[in-house]
């Protein structure tokens, strides 16, 4: 199942993206009219009760009453599209992830279409695929990432941290969750690499701890880089009970190939990007964020290398 002709518009659009385009996106002081007429344009594809949104990232899905989020909107954008029934989030990625949001606005197609993905998973496949930017190459072209996560409270706030062999109590007492992300390179330049991620598990942040325990973060994570450390230019993993979070940090060189200065880096969004699901009908993709082919470009990384 391939998105509408809109979604090729779009991708052209992102493709002829300028050096602004690095942060382009929504921002949390849009306000409700700004970020419907974002969401408005960013259709990708609409059949039946389905409906396909590139969402920006940055844009909660949920939020707290009152809070500005994707589903305190739906309602006015249910209208705006003209849809008669109630639209429902399927599949989603994180707020600070971009890529495809999944709506249907039939409950039991909803359903049918989690269970789907829960049952896909049981079986070992792979129905979500995401890119990431990272700052530094993985060991290995490709592979598995396995590891416990839980939360873990770090002063005021809590922080998802791995526990590398949890035992079978926590895993029984669902203190712990065992994860597992399938990755790829997809290519690689200058010390930084565009890899496919297709995560077997969920769990909030997942994709950016297992990338800091490959020793390559993604590009804009401001939460998890900060656990990766280098010595003579050997990368280590930091201990997060030992290490804050911080805006994240990036030499020289690869700032002056993105364009950015060190006091612009706090706006840097994270490179993350849900770019595929595979549905019963086949697969829907989303094209990157401008800002992500903006990066593409400045690092010189091939986009697609994939066999």
């Amino acid at each position: 199942m391939a998105g509408t002709g809109g979604a090729a518009a779009a991708a052209r659009g992102l493709a002829r993206s300028g050096p602004g385009a690095r942060t382009a996106g929504w921002r949390r002081l849009l306000g409700s009219e700004e970020t419907l007429r974002l969401l408005e344009g960013s259709v990708l594809h609409r059949e039946g009760s389905l409906l396909a949104l590139n969402k920006p990232a940055g844009l909660p899905v949920l939020g707290r009453p009152g809070d500005l989020s994707l589903d305190a909107l739906l309602p006015t954008l249910r209208r705006r599209l003209g849809l008669a029934a109630e639209l429902h989030v399927v599949k989603a990625p994180a707020r600070e992830y971009s890529g495809l949001v999944l709506l249907s606005s039939c409950y039991h197609t909803t359903k049918k279409l989690q269970q789907f993905f829960t049952n896909a998973r049981w079986r070992g496949q792979y129905p979500a695929t995401y890119h990431a930017i990272t700052v530094g190459v993985p060991a290995e072209v490709e592979g598995e990432i396995r590891t416990g996560l839980c939360w873990q409270q770090q002063g005021d706030r809590a922080m998802v941290v791995p526990v590398p062999a949890p035992g079978r109590r926590s895993l029984a007492r669902k203190d712990v969750k065992s994860t597992l992300t399938r990755y790829r390179v997809l290519s690689t330049a200058g010390g930084c690499a565009l890899l496919q991620l297709q995560p077997r598990t969920a769990f909030p942040e997942q994709l950016q701890v297992h990338l800091t325990l490959l020793l390559c973060p993604a590009l804009g994570d401001h939460k998890h880089s900060s656990h990766v450390g280098r010595v003579l230019g050997v990368p280590f993993f930091l201990s997060p009970e030992t290490t804050p979070s911080r805006t994240q940090v990036l030499d020289e060189e690869l700032l002056s190939q993105l364009g950015l200065s060190p006091r612009q880096l706090h706006h840097l969004p994270l490179h993350i990007h849900l770019q595929e699901l595979v549905l019963p009908e086949g697969p829907l993709c989303a094209p990157p964020p401008p800002y992500f082919l903006h990066t593409v470009r400045c690092l010189g990384l091939p986009e697609h290398q994939e066999p």
